[in-house]
C-alpha cells in the first residue's frame, strides 16, 4: 500500500538561541493510505506540535514532510493555502462550526471555495449526509443540534473534499461517553468504508483503540508504537493502557 504522509528527520524548536526549547526531536514515521493512525502521549510531549507541523498550521525547523509525495515544508502562500484547501481535512475538539450557517452549508462550504457547481455540491453533501445519518439535521444550525451531531457535521466537511489525509485534535474531548462512542463508530465507518486515511491526536486510551496503529511520543521522541495487527479492540486497549504506564507520570495524564 502507498505512503500517504512521510515524515522524515523533522524537528521543532521554540524560542531564542539563550533559551531553545525543543519540541520535536528528529521525529520520522510513514502512514500508508487508508490507515488510521492515533498519536498519545502526555501534555507538552510534543504531540500537537507534530500535528501543527503535519497540518500545515506550524513550519517545522528541520526535516521534510511529504503528502501524496508532495513536500509541504517546502510549500508557501497561495500554494500552500490551495493544498490545505484541497488535499486535507480537518476536525477540531471544539467542531469549528460557523454557527450562521446551518449544517448543510457548513459541510459545502469547502466545495463552494473549491468552485464546484451547485448541483455536484448538492448531491456530495446529501451523499455524505446520508453515511453519517445527519440528513434530518441539514437544515438546523450549530446551536441547535448536540455534540455529537455537531461532531458528525464536522465530519462530514472534513471529508466532503476527499482530502488525502484527514487530521482530528483530541475529536472526542468535548463530547460525553456516548457521544464519543458515536463519533468513533463514526471514524470507523469512514476508515473501513469510505477509505478515509486518519491521523489522530487523543489523550484517550478508549478513544485510541479504534485506530490501527499508535505512537506514542514522550519528549519530543518517539517513545514506542503499537500495532493492532488481529487484537480485539478490549485487547489493543489493555496494551495501550501498558504503554501509557511505561510512559511515566500519572496516567490521568495521557487517558
Amino acid at each position: 500500500m502507498e505512503n500517504v504522509l512521510e515524515v522524515k528527520n523533522i524537528e521543532k524548536y521554540y524560542g531564542s538561541k539563550s533559551n531553545l526549547t525543543k519540541a520535536i526531536d528528529n521525529i520520522s514515521f510513514d502512514v500508508k493510505k487508508g490507515e488510521f493512525v492515533g498519536i498519545m502521549g502526555a501534555s507538552g510531549s510534543g504531540k500537537t506540535t507534530l500535528l501543527n507541523c503535519i497540518s500545515t498550521i506550524d513550519k517545522v525547523t528541520a526535516g521534510h514532510i511529504y503528502i501524496n509525495n508532495e513536500d509541504i515544508t517546502k510549500l508557501k502562500g497561495n500554494k500552500l493555502n490551495k493544498f490545505r484547501r484541497e488535499e486535507l481535512g480537518f476536525i477540531f475538539q471544539d467542531f469549528n462550526l460557523l454557527d450562521t450557517l446551518t449544517a448543510y452549508e457548513n459541510i459545502a462550504i469547502a466545495l463552494t471555495i473549491q468552485k464546484v457547481n451547485a448541483n455536484d455540491i448538492d448531491r456530495r453533501v446529501k451523499e455524505i449526509a446520508e453515511k453519517l445519518e445527519i440528513s434530518q439535521i441539514l437544515n438546523k444550525y450549530p446551536y441547535q443540534v448536540s455534540g455529537g451531531q455537531k461532531q458528525r457535521i464536522a465530519s462530514a466537511r472534513a471529508i466532503i473534499t476527499n482530502p488525502k489525509i484527514v487530521l482530528a485534535d483530541e475529536p472526542t474531548g468535548a463530547l460525553d461517553s456516548k457521544s464519543a462512542r458515536q463519533l468513533l463508530d463514526n471514524f470507523e465507518y469512514l476508515n473501513k468504508q469510505l477509505t478515509a486515511t486518519i491521523l489522530m491526536v487523543t489523550h484517550d486510551a478508549f478513544t485510541a483503540s479504534y485506530a490501527d496503529r499508535i505512537l506514542f511520543i514522550k519528549d519530543g521522541k518517539i517513545f514506542n508504537e503499537l500495532c493492532k495487527g488481529n487484537d480485539t479492540r478490549k485487547e489493543f486497549f489493555e496494551k495501550i493502557i501498558e504503554v501509557v504506564s511505561l510512559l511515566g507520570g500519572e496516567l490521568n495524564d495521557v487517558i
